[in-house]
């Protein structure tokens, strides 16, 4: 039997498709070791867990992703409980729902796409949906203006184009904590066979024009974060956390990273190859 076909059928996965993420992300265990392959072929009574992690209730993998970045960004002065936010490409609503998690009030989950927002995140009255929402056009009188966190999982677009109109949408001093997708970022020319960012190289400088363009918009970078789970194909991610009206806040607050700090936590991230 396929890996995949296994994997849902034992109830690890909701569906095959769930049951595909896991499986290339590495969560899937057969025997104790990961396998990555949908389609291998395994035994009716062959030994498949999940990773420690791999938490089957979650509507997509890029739950995960969020679960990553916050445990490596709460300790470090991020706070997630009772805050209005924004999930900005909710899609299936992976982010939302470890934003609830993790005690959120509201969240307010917005995507260019239709029919997505799985029923279970839907049902939740602290979800809002706004479907067929470009977050280009966000403003400061969109319905749900002030949130006071903003989480962002966008594809097919760079977040250069986007962070003003986040940055505008939230209250002055929201936190921001955006994935970063080289893939998106760097250009055509720069991907490699499967759209795959292969130069670490590549990779740093997505990441730094995306904070660039966050310091422009006059936040302070708190953190910069390489994503616990890779993207689709291998792509590896990131997660930068930043945050408005950092000048103003007091003692205790999260430390802002100055240009040297931000350079080597890009280095950090990448894996020194800048």
């Amino acid at each position: 039997m396929r890996l995949d076909r296994a994997v849902a059928a034992r109830g690890l996965a909701r569906s095959r498709t769930h049951a595909h993420e896991l499986i290339t992300a590495g969560l899937v265990l057969v025997s104790g070791e990961p396998v990555t392959k949908p389609s291998a072929d395994v035994a009716d009574d062959a030994d498949i867990s999940l990773a420690d992690g791999a938490a089957a209730h979650y509507v997509s993998r890029a739950a995960l992703k969020l679960v990553g970045a916050l445990d490596a960004c709460e300790p470090l002065g991020l706070v997630v409980s009772g805050r209005d936010c924004l999930d900005a490409g909710a899609s299936t609503g992976g982010f939302t729902q470890v934003l609830l998690e993790r005690g959120a009030r509201h969240v307010l989950a917005v995507d260019v796409g239709h029919d997505q927002l799985a029923p279970v995140v839907v049902a939740d009255p602290r979800v809002t949906s706004r479907e067929g929402v470009n977050v280009k056009d966000l403003t400061t009188s969109s319905e749900g203006a002030g949130v006071s966190l903003v989480v962002a999982d966008l594809s097919f677009i760079s977040l250069t184009h986007v962070i003003d109109p986040l940055v505008a949408f939230a209250a002055d001093d929201a936190d921001l904590l955006l994935m970063v997708k080289p893939q998106f970022e760097v250009g055509r020319a720069r991907l490699g066979s499967g759209g795959v960012v292969r130069d670490a190289r590549d990779r740093a400088d997505a990441v730094a024009r995306v904070v660039a363009h966050m310091r422009a918009a006059g936040l302070g970078i708190h953190s910069i974060e390489r994503s616990t789970v890779p993207g689709p194909a291998g792509n590896v991610e990131f997660f930068v956390w930043g945050s408005g009206s950092w000048q103003a806040r007091g003692a205790g607050a999260p430390p802002v990273l100055d240009d040297d700090q931000i350079a080597h936590r890009i280095d950090v991230a990448v894996g020194g190859a800048r």
